[in-house]
């Protein structure tokens, strides 16, 4: 419900109204002192915005007050749709419109995947939201994409979901347990508690999603197995969703190892991070050359996430991209090995 005043020049000063006829949606939109507005003033330089009553006026240039009032009315949308607006929300809502004008935040944002005690996990960004539909529609997927980026999390929230819907029978999650500057064989313990810090992350998301108390249960059944990569050698995987993390960190020969473990009625989710490669001896990680390998097979997909998919702290998005600058600058030697065919995108 808005009335502009508006004779088409984006030099123009104009204004815009919407009315809001729930006050406790308008009062979610505000926040806390109206902290969310201010921050969505700062984030469109030149717009002014007030409320009174059940109205919020925006008043700027035509082409910054259009923009700011599509955000405003987004946000209203996902107000209205059960969810909370803080100014990291309002980041990503813009950062969305932005990207892809066509596209809906709330059809986004409000897109779950699995909920546990209330608590739903769902993409977050738009990238989030194709690497999540590509999961749905292609038998082997990589994320590819830094870290915060939710690649695994989200992964592992399809293989929950799967397993629910009772689309497969068993979850199996695999990470190759590189050796950070200490020999396996030195560390104290039995094989599976020297490989247990390698695997701690998997079991730390497992515990979002899952009852932790029937964890134990189900990876004595076999429904879920955690286990190094080593592990995989020999064996097809039928009926099942296996997910690979921490790929940068396979040989070419292990990913060739690993993808061929790809049984019938099964699906493979492949993640990892190109600039963050750990392998001893400058090794070349199978994760980089993967792609070159199977570009153009049919069911196989290379979802790439980028730094406006993080969605930790926005310092990591800011460091994220900070770092890629000086990549480009410095000409640093993993960005030959990357490649500029690394960083195409096929959502």
């Amino acid at each position: 419900m808005t009335d502009s005043s508006d004779n088409g020049q984006h030099t123009s000063t104009i204004t815009s109204t919407i009315t809001v006829g729930d006050q406790s949606s308008l009062m979610a939109l505000l926040g806390r002192a109206d902290e969310n507005l201010r921050y969505i003033e700062r984030r469109n330089p030149g717009v002014d915005l007030h409320v009174r009553g059940d109205t919020i006026t925006l008043t700027g240039l035509n082409g910054a007050l259009h923009a700011a009032e599509r955000l405003v009315k987004e946000l209203l949308a996902l107000v209205e749709n059960g969810e909370s607006v803080d100014p990291d929300m309002i980041r990503r809502t813009e950062n969305m419109l932005k990207a892809a004008p066509g596209e809906r935040p709330v059809d986004v944002l409000s897109q779950n995947i699995v909920s546990k005690r209330g608590k739903a996990i769902r993409p977050k960004t738009l990238g989030q939201k194709h690497y999540v539909e590509a999961i749905d529609n292609n038998t082997i997927v990589f994320g590819i994409g830094p870290a915060g980026t939710g690649k695994t999390y989200l992964a592992m929230a399809k293989a929950v979901q799967a397993l629910q819907a009772k689309e497969i029978t068993r979850i199996i999650l695999t990470r190759p347990a590189v050796e950070a500057g200490e020999k396996l064989g030195f560390l104290p313990g039995t094989l599976f508690e020297k490989i247990d810090p390698y695997l701690r992350p998997l079991y730390d998301a497992l515990h979002d999603m899952i009852d932790p108390t029937s964890i134990p249960k189900l990876m004595e059944a076999g429904t879920i197995e955690v286990a190094p990569l080593a592990f995989m050698r020999g064996r097809t995987l039928n009926d099942s969703f296996i997910i690979l993390d921490e790929a940068q960190n396979t040989t070419p020969e292990q990913m060739k190892m690993f993808l061929t473990r790809l049984g019938f009625g099964s699906k493979i989710v492949v993640t990892g991070d190109i600039t963050q490669v750990d392998l001893p001896n400058n090794a070349t990680s199978g994760l980089r050359v993967v792609r070159d390998i199977l570009e153009g097979v049919e069911d196989v997909h290379f979802a790439t996430l980028r730094a406006e998919d993080v969605v930790r702290h926005q310092l990591v998005s800011d460091i994220v991209n900070a770092y890629e600058k000086w990549d480009a600058r410095m000409g640093d030697p993993k960005k030959g090995q990357r490649g500029n065919r690394g960083h195409r995108d096929h959502q």
